[in-house]
């Protein structure tokens, strides 16, 4: 009868454990994340976040990734960095990061969901979206682009516009993938540069220009233009042929966290499959492949995504930002 009752005992505690929440109820204190998200989504990010870890008392400072990087520097150098996660834009600058030791690699996140070579191997750093660049083009234009090459084209000539890698992250990677994949390499971009594509501003001024006719295309990142095109603006967006550049918005924990076990709980979190559908819900592309993609998209594996390396990127992107100054300033 005792045996019976311990055995039934261990059981329910068994069920305890596993019931869904359980293991949040020890996961609690301050959580301090350091984004480049827009306030919407960071908000909601968080918001989704403590619905799951409600003991969990986040705080968030929102700003683009080089300020980001700037105060984290300032930071550094002071002795006292305050963030213990960080959800930036791109994959370049979390390598860069890791490589000065600043972040803290979680070895137990669960990633088997995802493709491999999404992730840093050494779990440092986690893709938690994949914003593509492609072509936006005005819908009056009488080319309709399917390829990279069509930008080059005569009916083209001084009608195309592109965020410069000398102010863009998420430009410098596109740079960089475009030029490592594209058979003419910077070649390409020598053509863009001689049928007048303009390289300033960034995606937003090319969304623009691109919706009022100024130009009638532009490389610009994917969910940009999709949401516009389903308010009524003149533009439609193309996954080029060859493929597209990707960058992952990825999330770390920065060495020296405060509250370890919150920070691995953000990055379970933004890696679950409740944490992808938060993405989707903001109308970006889950880098977790068995989310769905959001309404004006093609189905997953129509988009190409071209091949790209993080740490040969970093390696790489003084020589890149250099032989793109050359070839258009």
């Amino acid at each position: 009868m005792q045996r019976k009752a311990l055995s039934a005992f261990t059981i329910a505690a068994g069920l305890a454990l596993a019931a869904p929440g359980a293991q949040a109820q020890g996961v609690e204190g301050k959580l301090v994340l350091y984004t480049s998200q827009p306030n919407t989504d960071a908000q909601q990010t968080i918001d989704a976040f403590k619905a799951k870890y409600p003991k969990v008392e986040v705080s968030f400072v929102r700003d683009g990734t080089p300020r980001i990087l700037a105060k984290l520097r300032a930071e550094f150098e002071a002795g006292s960095p305050q963030a213990d996660v960080l959800l930036i834009a791109d994959s370049v600058t979390m390598e860069g990061l890791k490589k000065e030791g600043r972040l803290e690699a979680y070895d137990k996140a669960d990633v088997s969901a995802y493709p491999a070579g999404i992730h840093d191997p050494g779990k440092a750093w986690f893709a938690t979206k994949l914003i593509t660049t492609g072509i936006v083009y005005n819908t009056r234009a009488t080319m309709k682009p399917t390829s990279w090459l069509d930008l080059t084209k005569a009916e083209a000539r001084n009608q195309v516009a592109m965020p410069s890698p000398l102010n863009s992250g998420a430009a410098l990677i596109h740079t960089i993938t475009l030029t490592g994949n594209l058979k003419d390499g910077w070649k390409y971009y020598e053509a863009l540069k001689e049928n007048g594509t303009l390289a300033a501003g960034a995606n937003g001024d090319i969304l623009r220009q691109v919706a009022t006719g100024e130009k009638l295309y532009g490389m610009i990142v994917d969910f940009m233009p999709i949401r516009e095109k389903a308010k009524g603006a003149p533009v439609a967006f193309v996954f080029p042929s060859e493929g597209v550049s990707s960058v992952s918005e990825p999330v770390a924990i920065l060495k020296g966290t405060r509250n370890e076990a919150a920070a691995r709980a953000f990055i379970d979190f933004v890696l679950s499959k409740d944490g992808q559908e938060v993405a989707l819900k903001q109308g970006y592309v889950p880098a977790r492949p068995d989310v769905a993609l959001p309404a004006g998209y093609p189905a997953r594996d129509a988009i190409k995504l071209m091949p790209f390396d993080a740490a040969k990127a970093l390696a790489d992107s003084d020589a890149a930002r250099k032989r793109f100054s050359a070839i258009f300033e």
